[in-house]
């Protein structure tokens, strides 16, 4: 009898080690854009994005959903930033250009994080200057606020003694977002137009296949 019972306890021991082994060592879930992948996000890719409201350059109330129709390279900044969202915007529209000329439709779109200035018609201004596919969005300040919470972004009004003349900090990330994917892939600001539209087609082949 003692040897049953121990015959049986190993058996048990062996099954469980078994099936301890199968969840240490089993591939989990593939990304299928794993090749792609220029930038690690802490947290995951799910840990950025999602949903938000806000107005558009030609003064309608828009969704995520109304704007991100087709993939999309999302940056926060305002128009009366001096340096930083200017060049931002213009390597971002050379990234689209060359991908147009690779046969990828994609979009730029502009988040205002200076609603109090830019308005619709600033916004307009600025995007028909910078790419003609650009979308320009403004909102409130909790609009502008809450898509920025969405997409982990930073920005600070500094104080200023005139109030029609300050600055905005703000962080400078550029977000390749696709449709029915979400949030895929951030660029920094060193990244070049051609490695930007290098990383953007495998993501755009990628989400097809």
């Amino acid at each position: 009898m003692t040897r049953t019972y121990a015959a049986i306890a190993a058996i048990v021991v062996a099954v469980l080690l078994g099936i301890a082994a199968y969840f240490a060592f089993a591939p989990g879930p593939q990304d299928k854009f794993a090749q792609c992948r220029g930038a690690k996000v802490a947290g995951g890719s799910d840990a950025i994005g999602g949903p938000f409201t806000l107005i558009s350059e030609t003064g309608e109330t828009v969704t995520d959903k109304d704007v991100i129709t087709k993939p999309s390279l999302l940056y926060f900044g305002y128009t009366f930033c001096p340096d930083v969202c200017p060049l931002d915007n213009a390597r971002n529209a050379e990234a689209v250009t060359l991908l147009d000329e690779r046969g990828y439709d994609v979009t730029p779109i502009f988040i205002s994080i200076d609603p109090e200035r830019d308005t619709p018609e600033v916004m307009a201004e600025f995007t028909d200057y910078m790419h003609p596919k650009m979308i320009g969005l403004t909102g409130t300040p909790e609009q502008v606020k809450a898509a920025s919470i969405a997409y982990r972004t930073y920005f600070k009004k500094q104080d200023s003694d005139d109030p029609d003349y300050y600055l905005v900090d703000h962080s400078t990330f550029t977000y390749l977002v696709l449709p029915g994917e979400g949030f895929v892939e951030f660029f920094r600001r060193e990244d070049t137009p051609e490695e930007m539209a290098d990383r953007v087609a495998c993501f755009v082949d990628a989400a097809g296949k």
